[in-house]
Parts: structure tokens; sequence; C-alpha cells
């Protein structure tokens, strides 16, 4: 039996920055996933904004940025128009990529075991994991951060709610343009043109030498759309948003595309001894919305920074211990705000409200006030340099 403070379960993003944070804190740890080299999975695929001021507090934000593509610029259009080309801070990446950076960032001081979890037995005291290989682990605490997964949980007795079946589906592919080598744009953000379109946006941005496509959309898996997606993605695309010829011009779909529909889902029962819940494990987020990978390092950063740590240097990890972590004002705020984007983003995409409506115009039309004072200033500030 192999014996550590902290036995991580799952090697996604959750886990592995866990364990890269925990490794270099000096705390002993232990990682187990069933894959030694992360496998492709179709989730986030860019950084930016609060994530990276929450990434940088994880303590290896350097090798993860160094690692994307910045788009440094992006343009936001609807309708066909453009209405801002504006500064941006978004780092492209595919997901399995970042997962795979962040595990070399774990220090040879964590085991990993290329493994799944067979049984788990918890207590006030230690916990107690049986492995696929034969071997068992004794650990203090048990991080569980194995996404969606959901046969541990049923087994101590943690309870999922689905509480927004399908609450979008995200849909990824590569664009490249036609008769001309780039598109126009470095990045471009282009919203719904009416609610029947039934998306939210289309956000093109580079990873690589390639132009990415993160479609985002709210049908079933069953619409008959999703099937012409996959047979003639462009006129799908252009059935959607024709007008946005205007600002891409032509282009092809390139390569695979990769459909995921999204759940949202809160857990019951884990306030437990023993075992704490992280990331998509614990709650999931809405990609439309784009917080899961700043509800991930939410979690992992006040877990590893401010909660492990602490209970470390005391007996036991009784549920009352674990309730900080549950009860943290950071975190709750995150949640809180994460779950209410996920419904407001759906509601001014789709719904059919006067409200709504109003909000949508209100919103273009304030998008399209701040690209334009945004270009008076810069075209202000061109003319003035160039005064002699």
């Amino acid at each position: 039996m192999r014996h550590t403070d902290i036995a991580i379960i799952g090697g996604g993003l959750a886990g592995s920055t866990a364990a890269a944070m925990l490794g270099r804190a000096g705390i002993s740890a232990i990682l187990v996933d069933p894959h030694k080299i992360y496998p492709p999975d179709f989730r986030c695929e860019k950084l930016g904004g609060y994530q990276l001021d929450l990434l940088r507090k994880t303590g290896i934000s350097e090798a993860v940025l160094a690692a994307t593509t910045l788009d440094r610029s992006a343009w936001t259009a609807r309708l066909g128009r453009l209405l801002d080309k504006k500064p941006s801070d978004q780092h492209g990446i595919i997901y399995d990529d970042l997962v795979n950076t962040v595990r070399r960032q774990i220090p040879d001081s964590v085991d990993f075991i290329e493994a799944k979890i067979t049984a788990v037995a918890t207590s006030p005291d230690r916990q107690t994991l049986t492995l696929s290989n034969g071997e068992e682990i004794s650990a203090r605490l048990i991080v569980l951060a194995n996404g969606l997964n959901i046969s541990l949980r049923h087994t101590l007795g943690i309870e999922r709610e689905v509480i927004s079946p399908c609450h979008s589906i995200t849909v990824g592919f590569n664009v490249a343009p036609v008769g001309r080598d780039t598109f126009e744009f470095p990045a471009l953000t282009y919203f719904t043109e009416n609610s029947a379109a039934q998306m939210s946006y289309l956000t093109l941005f580079p990873i690589g030498s390639a132009m990415r496509a993160n479609l985002m959309v709210y049908r079933g898996m069953d619409d008959p759309w999703l099937r012409r997606m996959r047979q003639t993605p462009e006129n799908a695309i252009h059935e959607l948003m024709p007008n946005l010829r205007a600002l891409s011009g032509e282009f092809k779909v390139d390569g695979m595309i990769k459909i995921r529909p999204a759940d949202l889902y809160v857990t019951k029962g884990h306030r437990q001894a023993g075992i704490v819940l992280v990331g998509d494990a614990f709650c999931t987020s809405c990609p439309a919305a784009g917080t899961g990978t700043g509800k991930v390092f939410m979690d992992v950063q006040r877990l590893c920074n401010a909660y492990i740590p602490a209970w470390l240097a005391s007996t036991g990890m009784d549920a009352a211990k674990i309730s900080q972590f549950y009860d943290d004002p950071e975190k709750c705020a995150n949640d809180a705000s994460s779950q209410r984007q996920a419904y407001d983003l759906r509601s001014i995409s789709i719904d059919t409200g006067l409200s709504w409506h109003l909000r949508r115009w209100t919103r273009f039309l304030h998008r399209a006030v701040v690209g334009a004072l945004r270009h008076a200033r810069e075209t202000l500030s061109v003319r003035r340099t160039a005064q002699p």
C-alpha cells in the first residue's frame, strides 16, 4: 500500500493543476488517471479575461501561456456589420494540449499512476483507494477531479442533479479562407442575428497556424440542423448567419467537426469526510458563457492555496473541514456567477419575449457605440502622432 497526504482522482485540467500546485508546494500527492498522456477531448479551447488572473494564482501560468496562441486583437460583429475592433487577450489552445502542458509542470515528487479507481473507502481520518492494477493507496484526503464520471460518486452516496439538460451545444471545427491566404481579421466574434437561429455566437480565433471556430447553439441533439452541419457545414453555418460573409468572406470547413452537448448539474451529498470535489466533478458550467475554465482554476487555487495546507496542519479530515472549501466566499460567488451567466446568455440569445428582444438591440447598439468611440480615439491619436 502506498501512503500519501493527497490522492487526486482524475488527470484532466482540474486534477493536473492540483497535482502541479501541491507538488510545487512540497505536499505529498499521488495523481491517478487511466491515461499517461491525456487523449484528444473537445472542451475549453481558449483562455482569457479573468481566467488569466486565476491561472496566475496557480503558479504555472508562464508555461501554460507559452503553449498558446495569442490573438492580440478581435473583431466583434452582428448582422453583417463590424461593431468593434478591440485589443484582446484570448489565448487559443486545444484542450488536450492544455492538459498535457499542465501535466509537464507536475514535479517528479508527485507519483503518477496509470490506472482506474475500482473502490473508495472514506473516513474522518484516512481514505483508502483500490486501483485497477491491484494497488492500494492510503491518503489523508481524496481530491475527486474526474469530471463527468459518476460511478465513484454513486458508491459514496454523492448524487448529481441535472438542472438544465442539454443546456447548450458547442460545435468545434477549423475554417480556411477560399481564394486568399488569410482572413482579414485576427479573431472574430459574430453574434446571433435573431432568436430563430437558436444560437449565441460564433467565435473564430487562431491556434497555431489554424483558424479555429467554436459555434454555440441551443438545440436538442436530435435537431436536423446538426445533421446538416455534419453533411454540408458551410451551408448550415450560413443558414444561421446569412450576413456572415460580409465579414468573413468565403471559407470552407477544414477537417473534423466536433459536437459536444453540455448539461448543467449540481451535486448533492458531497459534504463528506475525507473527500472534496473540484471542477466538473462538483458542478458544470455552460461553455457558451465561457466560465468553465475559470471555475476550475478558482476551485483548484482556493483548495490548494488556502485549505489543504491548513487542513494538513491538524489531525483528521472530517466533514466540517471539507465544508470550509464548499463555503468559501470566492468559490461560492464564482459558482453562482457561472450559473447566472449560463441562463442569461441563453435567454438573451433565443428567448422571444419583448424584453429580451429589446435587450438584444440594446447590446447591439452599445457595442456599436463603444466601437465607434474606440475608432474615433484611435484615429485622433494617429493624426496627433503624424503631426510635426
